[in-house]
């Protein structure tokens, strides 16, 4: 595992970090909790040498405004975006938290040590109602690899310590680095306790790939309901629902313990939506423009609770959610977007390899194997909302494979991979969730063909708490075990999955909780799943 403490260089050669405190999680601070308009703007960074009066000294506000936490996201080399929202009551019934109908401007400070003793950034944001008093600071002239912490402020009152790390600078020679992976976490379904491990551990980054939320309405198998109680489609009722989601302790915990990459996928507007086209059984928005209006509420909300930079702040039904990060020589990152961009869900399952069907829009897909071809990475991931491997679903005799999804694509997944071999990609992973199980696979090049050549590897992982307890094996594994070779792991399980990079090998821990319908379940490692450089495909399962 990689080092993140700050004393510990994890470059190979070059200058040794700056010393910095032993890494605490601030705990005691962050468990303790239990329309389309136009963007906040900065409105001061500064040095910390500056000085700065507080803009709302004499504001008066209706309650303790940073009860949704805080969190960090998309870490460059000399910055961070840091998030929150202000939320006094957040479950209000107008969605807006309490807050008054005007804009506050709210403080922010990032040091070098847990007490703030050493700042070394601090300034200003406007957090407007039209985006629900929600705070994106992007901050910059911070050191590279490094670790930081960061709380925000307004009139008298102080938020939660984050704690959140630099991408290392473009040409480190990295030794390690240590990221988890996580989707779908159901509120109905059970208990975020996976999180509450997660944040114990000592991670550079965190990716969440998708169903951040669940739309539908109800109560789940463990009694929690969700609010509103209906389905969301007003931007109202998205907001009311994250609320919810991000009132639980343990995910504030998570987005506290390190900086987020985030992607939605498609529980984050609708179940199984594709383009402009919504689930075709669901009312009312049969009519894409009806779902455009869903989606751009959906889009908005989602920017509103999570940190994502400017560049990510939706246009009505638009939001710029694929994007690259590096680290240092060792990771690029490139997040992708495969539900905007796609063709509707076939109905016919002969069609899957017609030519013209897209997954990831032709922009997209010219865009990745671009800087495929140009990356100088040690490991190229893909951060990708929907399995990619192929899966037989069907024992025995015949085929049967999902069409949500990259099997309802198969011409568009060939010409990624045709494209990966043409252009040489080394190193090359896939880290997807949706699927509710895990599964390490090796990605051929004509899956047909059991001995065909294997271009990469993919990580499927499990949901949080989606799909209720699960299990280590249930029949569709022990299908998918048998009917698929290039599977060469399974489990159905709930949890996590942290990957740890290193100069010759990667090794991805499948961290699982035996239950979910109830708090305080346990964290183990069910498997370990190693790939070695320069040797596409899982070497071996340590289980």
């Amino acid at each position: 595992m990689g080092e993140i403490n700050g004393n510990t260089d994890r470059s190979c050669g070059g200058t040794p970090p700056m010393s910095q405190s032993p890494l605490t999680l601030p705990r005691r601070s962050f468990l303790a909790l239990g329309g389309v308009t136009a963007g906040a703007a900065v409105l001061a960074a500064e040095p910390a040498s500056a000085t700065s009066a507080d803009p709302n000294d004499r504001i008066t506000l209706p309650g303790y405004v940073f009860t949704l936490g805080v969190a960090s996201g998309d870490p460059t080399p000399d910055g961070v975006v840091l998030w929150t929202r202000l939320a006094p009551d957040p479950l209000a019934l107008d969605g807006l938290g309490g807050m008054p109908g005007h804009s506050v401007q709210v403080r922010w400070e990032v040091a070098e040590d847990e007490r703030f003793r050493r700042v070394v950034r601090r300034g200003v944001e406007r957090a407007d109602p039209g985006w629900a008093h929600s705070v994106h600071a992007e901050v910059h002239g911070l050191r590279p690899d490094r670790v930081y912490w960061y709380r925000f402020r307004i009139a008298d009152q102080v938020s939660p310590v984050g704690r959140t790390r630099t991408a290392p600078a473009p040409r480190t020679a990295l030794r390690a680095m240590s990221f988890a992976f996580a989707s779908c976490q159901a509120y109905t379904d059970g208990y975020f306790t996976a999180f509450a491990h997660l944040a114990r551990e000592e991670l550079d980054l965190v990716v969440h790939l998708g169903d951040y939320i669940y739309e539908g309405g109800g109560a789940g198998s463990i009694g929690r309901a969700h609010l509103p109680a209906t389905e969301t489609f007003s931007l109202t009722d998205y907001r009311i629902r994250y609320a919810q989601y991000k009132l639980d302790p343990a995910l504030q915990a998570a987005h506290a313990s390190a900086p987020w990459v985030v992607a939605p996928d498609d529980h984050d507007v609708e179940n199984n939506w594709a383009g402009d086209h919504s689930q075709p059984d669901t009312e009312p928005d049969q009519d894409p423009a009806v779902f455009r209006l869903r989606r751009a509420a959906a889009y908005q909300a989602y920017y509103e609770n999570l940190p994502l930079r400017r560049s990510s702040m939706p246009r009505g039904p638009e939001m710029q959610v694929y994007r690259r990060l590096r680290f240092g020589d060792l990771l690029q990152l490139d997040v992708l977007d495969t539900r905007r961009f796609r063709d509707q869900q076939l109905t016919d399952p002969s069609l899957r390899w017609d030519p013209n069907r897209q997954m990831l829009g032709a922009k997209q897909e010219a865009w990745l194997l671009a800087g495929l071809a140009a990356s100088t990475a040690r490991w190229n991931v893909l951060g990708n909302q929907i399995f990619a491997m192929e899966a037989d679903h069907t024992a025995g005799e015949g085929e049967r494979f999902g069409m949500d999804t990259w099997d309802g694509y198969a011409a568009a997944r060939q010409r990624l991979f045709d494209g990966v071999v043409q252009r040489r990609v080394e190193n090359f992973l896939i880290v997807t969730g949706d699927a509710h199980r895990s599964v390490a696979a090796d990605l051929l090049l004509d899956f047909a063909d059991p001995n065909s050549r294997t271009i990469g590897t993919e990580f499927l992982g499990t949901s949080i708490s989606s799909g209720g307890n699960g299990t280590d094996m249930d029949a569709l594994g022990v299908t998918w075990l048998a009917e698929n070779p290039h599977m060469k792991f399974h489990n159905s399980q709930r949890g996590y999955q942290v990957c740890h990079l290193g100069r010759h090998e990667m090794r991805t821990d499948y961290r699982v909780v035996p239950f979910v319908d109830a708090p305080d379940a346990p964290v183990s490692t069910r498997a370990s799943v190693y790939v070695q450089s320069g040797r596409p495909g899982v070497a071996h399962v340590s289980a």
